[in-house]
């Protein structure tokens, strides 16, 4: 039983909502996901707009949403999700090719970048670090978004090394585990900590690094070398 399921135990059921206009990568991906028992697909949208629909209808802790469908693509569905049901995490399903576009979505609330081709267990891994609060980014893409982040001239990562140099010890600690995927609670096991002190470590660390969200912790933690995992 892996980490993330042996936690689950005695928890909501982790609901989701898929949206990809692909039939067949919508049964792949739900047929992945189905082979944990704490997450449950409650709804399958085919284009972009229905998805905001259904995450209104449903309200679901997690909405998996493919970049490119019809009528609305998934970015803007995401942006739409995200303001009309914030308790919703959204997260971004994609392609190799597609990192232009996932780069506009970290202002934007998007907690997760999961490759559509990637290993399984890095799907079903996602999916709990999102609901759980956390931030993911698929270990593969994570270069390739950090890499149309880079800016050439000022050097993004020798930036980033100076801008964490700034953390106490154990926020750096905490930063690392943040860019690892892993929630709150995840990162209190780890440590040794109570939740409510990691939670406090998360905020200090947005507000001194001056980040607005978790997944741009977590881009900086990757840019900053400090992932290891």
């Amino acid at each position: 039983m892996t980490e993330a399921v042996a936690a689950l135990r005695g928890r909501t059921m982790i609901r989701v909502l898929l949206a990809d206009d692909d039939e067949m990568v919508r049964a792949g991906v739900g047929a992945i996901l189905a082979t944990d028992p704490g997450i449950k697909v409650v709804a399958e949208a085919g284009d972009g707009r229905e998805a905001v629909e259904l995450a209104l209808t449903h309200r679901p802790d997690v909405a998996l949403l493919d970049i490119r469908m019809p009528r609305l693509d998934g970015l803007a569905a995401a942006i739409e999700i995200i303001r009309t049901a914030p308790a919703v995490a959204v997260a971004i399903l994609t392609t190799f090719g597609e990192d232009a576009y996932l780069t506009r979505a970290l202002d934007d609330g998007v907690r997760g970048f999961l490759l559509k081709s990637g290993n399984p267990r890095e799907l079903i891994a996602g999916v709990h670090a999102v609901a759980g609060g956390g931030a993911y980014l698929s270990p593969r893409m994570a270069a390739r978004v950090i890499g149309e982040l880079r800016s050439p001239r000022l050097g993004r990562a020798v930036t980033a090394r100076g801008r964490v140099e700034a953390l106490t010890e154990r926020e750096r600690d905490v930063l690392a585990l943040l860019g690892a995927g892993l929630s709150n609670a995840q990162i209190a096991r780890r440590l040794g900590l109570v939740e409510g002190t990691v939670k406090g470590h998360v905020s200090a660390i947005l507000t001194r690094l001056d980040l607005r969200n978790r997944v741009q912790a977590a881009v900086l933690a990757h840019e900053a070398g400090l992932v290891t995992e």
